[in-house]
């Protein structure tokens, strides 16, 4: 098998046959099999171009996902997972595949069941708060979007992630885009699948199972209590409960195990058409049948700290992600098509602790997010709309008197948002869209349209654990894990993770 790759335009990158002259042109050969390696766009100059690898063979290609050597576990050794989301579930699946029971416990519903409390937020304008667009099976990337891009440099790690959501039904297409993406759409069904697999191996999870005490003893937990009564007994612990269980960080401080206050970010999203995200960023180019829909990538170093976009969804939407009634939470997400007619992104500033009077104070930034999003429910009056400005009128301070659009169901309402957003957020957003629109000429528009806030990018919590062992610093039998623990955000970030710690667990004796 030999690895081929070129430049080649948009229009070549749909044409099979135009991709084989110029594959037999580069090489000198003709092959039998031909398939995509890597694709990616550069829109960097005006012509805009496709990267492309292949491999080519004249000989069967191995197939694109490794052979997986999942084991019976009904009555190996227990892990006890706390948390069903990419973290929580991917542990679950590599205990099965290492010959170890995982029993997960999750708050919240299964994919479908979940799905009718997401519609009663639009409808009746109430949060279920066990069972939202964070809480619940798949976690908060089950409903907001499915991004699989990631940091990580250990490309092996990102691939079994990959490869594991492909044999669970996922398109062959994210082992090829150098930016996956699932689709909001697609992945509760591949969610679902994991789960009846787990369960068919031997693991067990159970829904609507909270967590509500942790007996400890020394330095080891020995009981999980959920539901306030079932008291369980368990050896190893990990803690994927993600970046908004704030119940779950305050009973881990009522236990006595350690936890701190760490930098997140906190800002507003931005919804502008997709048709002029296109335009900007593919040099006028538009309804183009051959290239994705657009997205961007901006920071800015503004008054010394941050900002920069977030979770940006090209042909996305806004949806309503509080986890509570009495506050606003937006965030975004895409179909897979990425069809919807608007792009939407998190526009973020750096928040850091020493912020704060009392950075030592491990709730310090939780409290700031917490009255962020209640002040912004207030502004509106209604439990779920959200306050909202044109972007141009933000920036200048003027209220807006009516708006273009806003695909946030709940509904939105005209409020000087920086006379409720904190000045060290508000002020250098301003001069950040300012920045921005030097880099996107257009992007500051009265246009586009600002929602607020968007304020769970990450957690604001961190629960310490050791480097190697991924042990909590003081609780040998509690592994921290993911978005929740301070650690790895994303999809694939989160879902290696959550194999690391089983990983760790491995490596102790004890448990054999």
């Amino acid at each position: 098998m030999e690895q081929v790759t070129f430049v080649c335009t948009p229009e070549e990158a749909k044409d099979w046959s135009a991709l084989k002259r110029i594959i037999e042109k580069q090489t000198g050969k003709t092959y039998e099999y031909i398939r995509w390696k890597k694709r990616s766009i550069d829109a960097r100059a005006r012509q805009i171009k496709i990267n492309a690898t292949f491999e080519c063979s004249n000989t069967p290609l191995p197939d694109h996902i490794r052979t997986f050597a999942f084991q019976k576990v009904h009555h190996s050794p227990e892990v006890h997972i706390v948390g069903a989301g990419p973290a929580g579930l991917f542990a679950a699946l590599k205990a099965v595949l290492r010959g170890l029971k995982p029993v997960v416990f999750e708050r919240g519903k299964d994919v479908k069941a979940r799905r009718r409390d997401l519609a009663r937020i639009a409808r009746e304008q109430t949060i279920n708060e066990e069972s939202n667009y964070c809480f619940g099976e798949g976690g908060a990337g089950t409903y907001s979007d499915g991004k699989l891009y990631t940091r990580s440099k250990k490309r092996g790690e990102v691939d079994l992630v990959l490869e594991l959501l492909v044999y669970f039904g996922a398109d062959e297409d994210i082992l090829v885009e150098a930016h996956p993406h699932i689709g909001t759409n697609k992945l509760p069904k591949i969610i679902e699948n994991i789960r009846n697999f787990i369960i068919e191996q031997g693991g067990e999870i159970h829904f609507e199972s909270k967590l509500t005490g942790i007996t400890k003893t020394e330095n080891k937990i020995s009981h999980l209590e959920i539901n306030q009564g079932e008291q369980i007994p368990v050896k190893h612990v990990i803690l994927a409960t993600g970046h908004s269980a704030r119940d779950i960080f305050y009973l881990l401080h009522e236990a006595g195990i350690k936890i701190s206050a760490k930098p997140f970010a906190l800002g507003v999203r931005v919804e502008h058409t997709q048709a002029l995200i296109d335009q900007m960023q593919y040099h006028g180019r538009l309804n183009d049948e051959y290239l994705a829909p657009a997205s961007y990538s901006l920071v800015e170093q503004i008054d010394g700290r941050g900002v920069y976009s977030f979770c940006m969804c090209p042909g996305g939407i806004i949806a309503p992600c509080a986890t509570a009634n009495g506050e606003v939470v937006t965030n975004g997400w895409s179909p897979s098509k990425r069809n919807n007619p608007y792009s939407n992104s998190g526009i973020v500033v750096a928040i850091d602790p020493t912020d704060f009077e009392n950075p030592e104070d491990p709730f310090v930034c939780l409290r700031f997010q917490q009255e962020v999003e209640k002040l912004c429910h207030d502004a509106t009056g209604n439990n779920q709309k959200v306050p909202a400005q044109r972007l141009l009128d933000f920036v200048e301070g003027r209220k807006s008197k009516d708006f273009p659009r806003s695909s946030y169901t709940p509904g939105i309402e005209s409020v000087r948002l920086d006379e409720i957003l904190p000045p060290l957020v508000a002020k250098r957003l301003q001069k950040a869209f300012k920045a921005f629109d030097k880099k996107m000429p257009g992007f500051l528009t009265n246009d586009a349209v600002v929602h607020a806030p968007e304020s769970r990018t990450s957690s604001p919590i961190l629960i310490p654990r050791n480097r190697e062992s991924f042990q909590h610093v003081e609780i040998e039998n509690l592994y921290p894990c993911a978005e929740g623990a301070g650690y790895a955000g994303g999809i694939v970030s989160a879902a290696i993770d959550g194999m690391k710690c089983v990983e760790a667990i491995l490596n102790e004796r004890e448990i054999m």
